[in-house]
């Protein structure tokens, strides 16, 4: 374990991009909280590449944004049961990829679940902190803003 000037601070919400899965910027809602981090999915096929079980599934990285669509594929780390906020149980896909915040890159297990309706598209749960950080809920985007439009060339250019 980190000793405590060896953390990093993250406030409530932080950008992050997941790389392997092609999301070079996704909102995440850091929720200590939640014991399990959730990553929004749908359309999720699950299929054999080179006997390894792989999974293809749709995202919606920006909030309040339907139309920009981001194929992922990764493979199938197991099927596990989850309990949502609400208390409902759902059998969820699980993967692991490695996340970006900050200067920190590492692995991290993601549950696949539709979060179409839900205020983020990413869930950031405790598990996922590794020991690294600390979190101050008065705080947002400790580790810097994006222009997720910008990264993801929804804004027009400008003629010059």
């Amino acid at each position: 374990m980190k000793r405590d000037e060896e953390l990093i601070t993250l406030g409530w919400k932080e950008w992050v991009a997941l790389p392997e899965l092609g999301l070079p910027a996704i909102k995440a809602k850091v929720d200590t909280g939640a014991r399990t981090s959730a990553l929004h999915a749908f359309k999720i096929e699950q299929y054999a590449e080179n006997g390894t079980d792989m999974l293809r599934f749709l995202i919606h990285p920006l909030q309040k944004n339907r139309e920009l669509v981001v194929e992922c594929t990764a493979p199938l780390k197991e099927k596990r049961q989850v309990s949502d906020s609400g208390g409902h149980r759902e059998m969820r896909y699980v993967i692991e990829t490695l996340i970006v915040i900050d200067t920190y890159s590492y692995p991290i297990e993601l549950t696949l679940t539709d979060r179409d309706t839900m205020r983020f598209r990413m869930l950031l749960g405790r598990t996922a902190l590794n020991n690294m950080a600390v979190v101050n809920p008065a705080a947002s985007y400790r580790c810097g803003k994006m222009d997720a439009k910008e990264i993801y060339g929804l804004i027009p250019e400008v003629n010059k």
